[in-house]
């Protein structure tokens, strides 16, 4: 049988780099995250040599697209990246957050992790929309953290349709800017910012969700009695988040040797499996392979 090989080229920290082997529907995958350490250049140049070699490439620490309700923006940057793969496919993992963390809210909802009423912050609803929308849909009290995270601008977001009204001001501009200015890359990753408005963000909250480098960034040292629904963590990062309190961790795409792969990564597998250019793809057709793979949250009890 031929194994398939998906490739995230990150422009994340290096330090983060894995390798591993898994079987999904009966098929072998070999894959890989490899980091860059901030340099799209060197992103860009890891793709055209790997063009064609590979059966499907992830585009990870950037996103290619981001949201507001249904209109999709562009991330100049990253599309450098997706331009730079002509033969081989390549992802960013939105379709995925699109479908299959909407499922996982809502299976959490039902089992009675989430709760209406319960203090929630994602740390960037533009990045995961289909999580914004659900998590306000199910009754949650919510606050969006794309300002703060993003800008250091000390205001926090409360509702969809402000987070709407300035994802319509901002993401025209932002999307045409480097996307360092607004996201942690490269050795970035590896750090963390102490400030008294990300304290005060995140203490008051039950729950904090979305990119984990977001809420790793900025996370105060006591976390006690808290769940984050999150990926792309190691065994590092769980054994940290253990020694600061939390008492869930949940991961929205699969633990394969230790490792929650980012969302680009599940697309890419996905992508070799239904055996079709993403382009061709529909929300539909994710949701089918979700079921068919039998997809769940990986939830693990840390304090």
């Amino acid at each position: 049988m031929t194994v398939k090989t998906v490739v995230s080229v990150s422009i994340g920290s290096s330090l983060r780099n894995k390798t591993v082997e898994a079987t999904f529907l009966n098929h072998d995958f070999r894959i890989s995250r490899e980091g860059t350490d901030g340099d799209f250049d060197k992103a860009v140049e890891r793709i055209k040599q790997l063009d064609g070699k590979v059966d499907c490439f992830g585009i990870g620490g950037a996103d290619l697209y981001l949201w507001r309700r249904n209109r999709r923006y562009i991330v100049r940057d990253a599309l450098r990246m997706a331009n730079a793969a002509k033969i081989t496919p390549i992802v960013d993992g939105s379709d995925v957050k699109h479908t299959l963390e909407r499922k996982i809210v809502k299976q959490l909802h039902e089992m009675g992790i989430l709760k209406e009423g319960m203090k929630c912050l994602l740390v960037s609803g533009i990045d995961r929309w289909g999580m914004a929308e659900t998590l306000a849909e199910i009754g949650l009290d919510m606050t969006y953290g794309d300002l703060i995270v993003a800008l250091g601008v000390n205001h926090q977001i409360r509702s969809l349709n402000e987070l709407d009204r300035v994802g319509k001001f901002l993401l025209p501009i932002f999307t045409r800017l480097p996307f360092k200015i607004i996201y942690p890359t490269g050795k970035k990753q590896e750090s963390q910012k102490k400030k008294a408005i990300y304290e005060k963000l995140f203490a008051p909250q039950d729950i904090l969700a979305g990119d984990f480098h977001y809420i790793r960034r900025y996370m105060p040292d006591k976390l006690d009695g808290k769940i984050i629904i999150t990926n792309t963590t190691t065994e590092e990062d769980e054994a940290e988040l253990r020694k600061r309190g939390v008492k869930q961790l949940i991961t929205t795409t699969p633990v394969i040797d230790g490792r929650s792969f980012g969302a680009n990564v599940l697309q890419g597998i996905m992508v070799c499996l239904l055996e079709k250019r993403p382009e061709n793809l529909t929300w539909d057709d994710y949701l089918k392979l979700i079921e068919l793979m039998k997809l769940e949250p990986t939830i693990r009890e840390l304090n």
